[in-house]
């Protein structure tokens, strides 16, 4: 196999005030205020002055190596500031690296945020075209692969629309679909695909996984366990900026799950964890209890009650609130989600503090840990209020049940009989 990528060592560091307002004047002000050991003049109301933190050094990545053969698809997870983004966008050329080593072979293709490349006032058509340009094409090559970019991204109806007026939805369907279509050697894929809803996810992990059969190479980070287990053969954990461990896919998501999701049966602070929704901060606390003896725990054995609780508060009124939790395996297999919906529970206008609390009767469950992430949003129109990723765990654990030794996920009820003829 040949070698496409290969980093070593490298490292990434910022130094803490000492980059500029974005213009002179602004500069001169701030320049002489601190001369006159004064607040910064350009802070917002309430935003923090981190002025007095010049010339400290923050370590976005350091000393991180390894290598990507062709046709490789490698995955990339951490959590919020371990330094993922900031890895390929070195890799993508889009800033350099303080120390360290880089060599890519081929053309690469980014999609790092909503719109990567695209001009606002021009059409989905004319961006098409440019970010071809930007990659090396020629107008035939382009020509050649523009009904299938527009079928992929189904904006067939407003190809011709300036990208402004797109939803994100649209956005990212359009940036993926060029940056996957326009036959790039190597495609670096972030988080953006969270944007997009579950059927478009779906297709673009098809895709990317068609680009690799096709000798080509897939650089993806992801939140979406589920996501990474499926398409990456390799993955690298990043925590702190430093490689915690780079192997196969499976050993990667258990150290990752096993170190970063809270191992407390009650969780109220959710800063270091993933979250997104239109109303980010609606869930204030999440709880797990035996359902039976109502203590607070996380760990179980097959077959008891689990008690689990969202606490949300709703600063103003909204309309008929859902809520919703999604079970899934340590490696990141989803193997249950239950809805508030499904119950036809119906809230109406409600504001204030509200708790959203679902009991299963049995952990039906082999011997393992899993983990929970929560959702609360309007679910016919299909909003998302405040999500949260691998917020928390639970394990089960071996009792002396002869079952609890099988191999598996789910523990059905079974029994063995001998028929004899």
């Amino acid at each position: 196999m040949t070698t496409v990528i290969s980093v070593e060592s490298l490292s990434k560091v910022y130094r803490l005030g000492q980059i500029g307002t974005g213009t002179f004047a602004h500069d001169l002000n701030l320049w002489w205020a601190r001369m006159r050991r004064k607040p910064n003049p350009m802070l917002r109301i309430g935003e923090a002055d981190h002025g007095n933190r010049e010339g400290e050094e923050i370590w976005a990545l350091k000393d991180v190596s390894f290598t990507v053969e062709q046709g490789e698809v490698l995955g990339i997870i951490g959590r919020n500031g371990a330094g993922k983004s900031t890895l390929l966008k070195i890799l993508s050329r889009v800033t350099a690296p303080t120390s360290g080593k880089i060599k890519v072979k081929g053309r690469v293709a980014s999609l790092l945020e909503v719109g990567t490349g695209f001009h606002p006032e021009l059409t989905g058509r004319e961006n098409i075209y440019l970010n071809g340009a930007i990659l090396g094409m020629n107008r035939r090559e382009i020509d050649r692969k523009f009904d299938e970019i527009v079928d992929f991204a189904e904006v067939e109806k407003f190809i011709d629309t300036p990208v402004k007026r797109y939803s994100s939805g649209m956005y990212v369907r359009l940036a993926f679909a060029v940056a996957a279509h326009l036959e790039p050697e190597i495609l670096v894929v972030d988080e953006v695909l969270a944007v997009g809803d579950a059927i478009f996810q779906k297709k673009c992990l098809g895709k990317m996984g068609d680009v690799a059969k096709e000798g080509r190479t897939v650089l993806f980070v992801s939140h979406n366990m589920g996501a990474i287990d499926e398409l990456c053969r390799k993955a690298i954990l990043l925590e702190k900026g430093e490689t915690a461990l780079y192997s196969n896919t499976t050993t990667v998501l258990e150290k990752y799950i096993s170190t970063s999701v809270s191992r407390n049966s009650t969780i109220d602070d959710f800063s270091d964890f993933e979250r997104t929704g239109l109303r980010v901060g609606v869930i204030k606390g999440v709880l797990l209890k035996n359902g039976r003896t109502k203590q607070s725990t996380v760990t179980y054995k097959t077959g008891e009650p689990i008690l689990l609780t969202i606490q949300t508060e709703f600063n103003e009124p909204v309309q008929n609130p859902s809520a919703g939790i999604y079970l899934f395996t340590d490696s990141g297999l989803k193997i249950a989600e239950y809805r508030t919906q499904d119950d036809q529970i119906v809230l109406g206008k409600i504001s204030g503090r509200i708790d959203f609390q679902l009991e299963i009767a049995q952990l039906l469950l082999y011997p393992r840990k899993y983990v929970i992430s929560v959702w609360v949003g309007d679910f016919m129109a299909k909003q998302d209020f405040d999500y949260i990723r691998d917020v928390i765990g639970f394990e089960i654990v071996p009792s002396e049940s002869k079952l609890n030794q099988s191999y598996g996920i789910v523990n059905l009820p079974a029994s063995w009989q001998i028929v004899r003829q």
